[in-house]
């Protein structure tokens, strides 16, 4: 697990940590806007990792993309560090399962025959921007620690989004899961950030 800042950390009264997906970075939603500190987390191969303090900032927000869903409330277990607000968008704390996450068949598949012309076809019908030099190797290792880890303990979210158009996590299966969340449902790709200017689109 690895975190840097993409704003900040200034004077901001308030924090965004994202818990991103797996193999796209942080420039799905680089272009968000709003005021805040955005502190973005990646590489689920090792959650025993801190993030930096937080506890200046009047208000604290966590949102979990993708593989970032079951990341966050594993590695929430235990530690005290409190969120306002958590939206999972298009992910699960199942990652991987036949009806609350990725089929494990398709996700076998994707790990399987992983290579660079994979990947590029993935984040293309992910609507990801292309990623610079891929390790495939390590994502590859990534996608283990993941399936490996399995189902990820209770965690109280406030929110989640779901996409219709997502060909990673069926929207179906996420409706699932989330039955007792209060759930937005959007027409866009498994990365739906394009919808949004700001932080405060993504957090309603």
């Amino acid at each position: 697990m690895r975190w840097r800042w993409l704003a900040g950390p200034g004077e901001a009264a308030e924090v965004v940590v994202v818990f991103g997906g797996w193999a796209a970075d942080a420039a799905p939603l680089a272009h968000l806007c709003g005021g805040r500190d955005v502190l973005f987390v990646w590489d689920w191969r090792d959650l025993d990792v801190d993030l930096p303090p937080l506890s200046q900032y009047r208000k604290r927000h966590l949102v979990a993309w993708s593989f970032g869903v079951a990341a966050y409330a594993h590695w929430q277990q235990g530690r005290a560090l409190g969120f306002d607000r958590r939206v999972a968008i298009c992910g699960s704390p199942v990652p991987v399962d036949r009806r609350l996450g990725i089929p494990p068949a398709v996700f076998a598949r994707t790990r399987d025959r992983l290579s660079l012309a994979v990947l590029a076809a993935f984040l293309d019908r992910a609507g990801v921007p292309p990623v610079d030099a891929p390790d495939i190797a390590t994502l590859r290792e990534e996608l283990d620690a993941v399936a490996a880890r399995g189902a990820a303990p209770s965690c109280d979210w406030d929110a989640a989004v779901i996409a219709t158009g997502d060909h990673v996590f069926p929207a179906a299966n996420l409706q699932r899961v989330f039955a007792q969340v209060p759930t937005r449902m959007v027409d866009a790709p498994h990365a739906p950030f394009g919808l949004w200017r700001d932080w405060d689109e993504v957090l309603r």
